[in-house]
């Protein structure tokens, strides 16, 4: 019999039970490459991330799930993993982590996490009109700039105009599955209010057939630092992000750009379980 220890812990988190949660199996080694699926679904939280020894220059190498398939980059699994790793080998504040992506940089004061991101690409969506179909809102509560937007994992970044607009935004499936679908085959759509340096977001995708919503998406996070850029922002600059609010799950987080236009999200840790997995 094998054991397989993990850990489960709430990232954006400012309270116990807030956050987004995340599954990390602390040591990936024993596992066959057909049970690293079937214990993410087991868990059945938006992400599951394995932890394997590091290959190049990081502290570990690490794969991240989610039910739909691999990710090559996420922001609340690689902050969550990373307090992990820095107790599992005595990492320190200031380490990588190796990701399909990359080595991606990340440092800590205590519980707060920061991850540094990759610089992003852009590319135009559909038409405002076709977004807000999708959206459910009239086409003038769509501001100018929706993009794609990929500094790990693309996502459809749409900007409204308030946040009652987002509110009550509910995504429609053939629409997102229509005008959501990114170059991987995932539909997804993240929207967003800014405010001065105050952001209120909400993270959506397609999975089998119905529409989810995340409470906390640090990809999407990453993303809106490097459309932000695109539209002229300059650093040092940051942002306050809450997401979540519909989910009953708050989260916090935060993006930072520096005087060199590098791209940071941040976001507290909060380990909340241990246990081990069985396996033949």
């Amino acid at each position: 019999m094998r054991r397989v220890d993990f850990q489960i812990l709430n990232v954006f988190a400012e309270t116990r039970f807030g956050g987004n949660p995340l599954a990390v199996i602390e040591d990936a080694t024993a596992l066959r490459e057909d049970e690293l699926m079937p214990l993410c679904q087991q868990f059945n939280l938006s992400e599951t991330t394995f932890v394997f020894p590091p290959q190049a220059g990081g502290a570990a190498k690490v794969r991240i799930f989610s039910p739909d398939g691999e990710m090559p980059f996420a922001g609340h699994p690689t902050l969550g993993t990373s307090h992990v790793v820095r107790a599992l080998k005595s990492a320190g504040d200031a380490f990588s982590l190796e990701l399909p992506v990359g080595e991606i940089a990340v440092t800590a004061e205590g519980d707060r996490w920061e991850l540094r991101a990759n610089p992003g690409t852009t590319r135009a969506p559909a038409s405002d009109a076709e977004l807000a179909a999708m959206i459910g809102c009239e086409p003038s509560a769509i501001l100018p700039g929706a993009r794609w937007v990929n500094t790990g994992t693309e996502q459809l970044l749409v900007p409204l105009r308030d946040v009652e607009t987002l509110r009550a935004a509910h995504p429609d499936h053939p629409g997102l599955e229509r005008c959501g679908t990114n170059a991987k085959g995932r539909a997804n759509v993240s929207l967003f209010v800014i405010d001065g340096a105050g952001v209120t977001s909400r993270y959506f995708w397609a999975h089998h057939g119905e529409v989810r919503e995340d409470p906390g998406t640090g990809s999407a996070c990453a993303n809106l630092g490097a459309w932000l850029l695109e539209r002229g922002q300059k650093g040092p600059a940051q942002w306050s992000i809450e997401q979540g609010h519909a989910t009953g799950r708050i989260n916090h987080l935060g993006l930072r750009l520096d005087a060199e236009g590098r791209i940071y999200v941040s976001g507290r840790v909060i380990p909340l379980m241990r246990g081990s997995i069985t396996l033949d």
